[in-house]
């Protein structure tokens, strides 16, 4: 049937994203709208994928939107590129993302962004193997948000997305598969707090930063018109802490790490279960018992170094259990700001062979709207 073919479709859509990789066993978590957990921008990328304690800047709105709380521009806009699975050889698969907020000076911070990722051509045929057309899959998610500083070291933040994930073909091509289009919500906060380290030589100014960001809330979903088979979408749960030393006046250095677990049941994303049931049943339904909980935490390490806010360089790690997916590699990247532009970029290297993530780039740009004003 061709409801097989889509689902197997996507499927392979999931296994190519490099963000949720099903694996030769059955305990690797999947989910529907992959696109929701790559990390998009260059800065988190080359730390790892850690970013919900150093967020700042546009591109808060992917790892903690309550960040913005903290900015001391009035206004910003990132725009990251990224080609997708080219060690695969596959030229046409890319993922966008565009981002901004504004400060509105004493009630808050709006933030907004969209991300966009497109599979390219792919050509789908039926159960006999002859070719019904081609199409286009692709997904976007367009999310708005607002911050608010609670304290001087508090921020909160609530931010709502509307998702379209065409991972299959619709219409004539496959008459059962059908477009997914849904709501989700985010809940996160920050803490930030300067202290200073007393030494016998000298006093070093430390600031520690300590976020959770619970992403993606939303009601399951169906790439095709049944109404009993739904998916989860990768509802998440992110914690973390930075710890940033500011050697001297012109030198500094950024030690982050984030904690991840996706919030939906165990065996995967397509369960008869409930949403909130799904949701909060996660953290005690893995069939192997606490130690199989344990493994579905991801771990992600990240270094920054910064000299004189002009010149970063940017070093990570990120650890998946070999039996939830096995996603281990190496980042590492760079950064030049300048007057009022920032640009960046994230350099991804495998610890396993044959990963289709291989020699993964990414690129930012990055506008200061309060240096331009300042100017």
């Amino acid at each position: 049937m061709r409801n097989i073919i889509l689902v197997a479709t996507c499927l392979a859509c999931l296994l190519f994203s490099g963000t949720l990789v099903r694996a030769q066993n059955t305990k690797t978590i999947t989910t529907a709208v992959p696109l929701l957990l790559i990390a998009p921008d260059s800065r988190g990328g080359a730390m790892g994928d850690a970013g919900v304690a150093v967020a700042s800047g546009a591109n808060s709105m992917h790892w903690n939107a309550s960040a913005l709380g903290f900015s001391d521009s009035r206004m910003g806009f990132a725009m990251s590129y990224s080609p997708w699975l080219r060690a695969l050889g596959i030229p046409d698969i890319n993922l966008m993302y565009l981002s901004g907020y504004y400060n509105t000076g004493g009630t808050g911070t709006v933030g907004a962004s969209l991300r966009y990722f497109s599979l390219g051509e792919i050509q789908f045929t039926d159960p006999n193997g002859l070719p019904t057309g081609t199409d286009n899959p692709n997904e976007f998610a367009l999310d708005v948000g607002y911050a608010l500083r609670l304290t001087p070291v508090l921020s909160g933040a609530i931010s709502l997305r509307y998702i379209n994930s065409r991972l299959g073909s619709t219409g004539n091509i496959s008459p059962d598969g059908r477009a997914v289009n849904t709501v989700a919500g985010d809940v996160s906060f920050l803490y930030r707090k300067d202290f200073t380290l007393r030494g016998a030589a000298a006093d070093m100014p430390i600031q520690f930063s300590s976020g959770i960001n619970i992403s993606n809330i939303g009601p399951k979903v169906s790439y095709t018109q049944s109404t009993v088979d739904r998916d989860f979408i990768p509802i998440n749960l992110r914690v973390g802490y930075a710890f940033k030393f500011f050697l001297d006046d012109y030198n500094s250095i950024t030690f982050t790490n984030d904690f991840n677990k996706l919030m939906v049941p165990s065996e995967g994303g397509r369960s008869d279960v409930p949403l909130l049931t799904g949701m909060f049943g996660s953290f005690g339904d893995a069939p192997g018992g606490f130690g199989e909980e344990i493994s579905e935490i991801n771990t992600s390490l990240g270094l920054e170094y910064w000299y004189r806010d002009l010149f970063a360089a940017r070093a990570g790690f990120f650890y998946e259990d070999p039996l939830k997916g096995n996603r281990r590699f190496m980042t590492v990247g760079a950064g030049i700001k300048y007057n009022v532009f920032g640009v960046d970029f994230a350099y991804l290297v495998p610890l396993t062979t044959n990963h289709p993530l291989e020699n993964t780039l990414r690129f930012t740009l990055t506008y200061d709207f309060e240096s331009a004003g300042n100017e």
